[in-house]
């Protein structure tokens, strides 16, 4: 597993990037870069919970929100994959990056918030990531700077 490690600087205070983030609207903006649709599933958008990322056909990952500071920091442990809307029992294939970390820090400047993104993922991933991070985290951007 390799980590890569994304940043991007936004003009806009940390609470609204944080907001730009995670709300669920905006979220599913940024991140249809990566699958049209994509959205999140929790009960509660709070440190210890279990989450779904997922797409519309109902694939994706179960995690669990590991750490959260508000405004400051998010940590995604991944554990599983998701198929048909159901959680999948680890297998072979999802194996190899049960318990890989995701995480989001903002880091606050007189001019905005650099935001930092780390990502464990598999080799087989890896020019994916590569390709589309730096463009979903422009979307985001782009949705934070907007008046």
């Amino acid at each position: 597993m390799q980590t890569l490690l994304f940043k991007i600087h936004i003009n806009a205070h940390a609470e609204r990037v944080w907001f730009c983030l995670w709300d669920e609207e905006s979220y599913k903006k940024w991140t249809s870069k990566f699958s049209e649709g994509s959205h999140y599933k929790t009960d509660s958008f709070t440190e210890g919970n279990k989450i779904h990322l997922l797409t519309p056909s109902g694939d994706g990952m179960y995690s669990i929100l590991e750490k959260i500071i508000d405004n400051k920091f998010l940590a995604f442990k991944h554990l599983g994959a998701i198929k048909d809307f159901e959680e999948q029992p680890i297998d072979e294939q999802t194996k190899g990056w049960t318990n890989a970390m995701e995480t989001y820090q903002l880091n606050t400047s007189d001019n905005g918030t650099e935001v930092v993104v780390s990502v464990d993922t598999v080799d087989k991933y890896i020019e994916h990531m590569n390709k589309l991070f730096p463009i979903a985290l422009k979307e985001l951007k782009k949705i934070a700077e907007q008046k």
